[in-house]
């Protein structure tokens, strides 16, 4: 069996955007430094068993209070 390496290199652009696009979703309502869990995500999407298990991590991670709502 023949491993074409387009398709490969096809595989890992389409991992580093599905998974940056959710660790800066998730990094948004999870933590609070929203660049850095994002820029973490981008870095391990390169290695896609990674980069699903830090997405996995931030899911099951609690909610941060937003802490700047006032009722007006």
């Amino acid at each position: 069996m023949n491993i074409n390496a387009t398709l490969l290199g096809q595989f890992i652009l389409l991992s580093v955007i599905v998974i940056s696009g959710l660790s800066y979703y998730l990094g948004k309502r999870k933590t609070q430094n929203v660049k850095t869990t994002t820029f973490i995500g981008f870095l391990l999407s390169f290695m896609p068993p990674l980069g699903l298990i830090f997405v996995a991590v931030l899911a099951l991670k609690n909610d941060v209070s937003n802490k700047n709502t006032s009722n007006i």
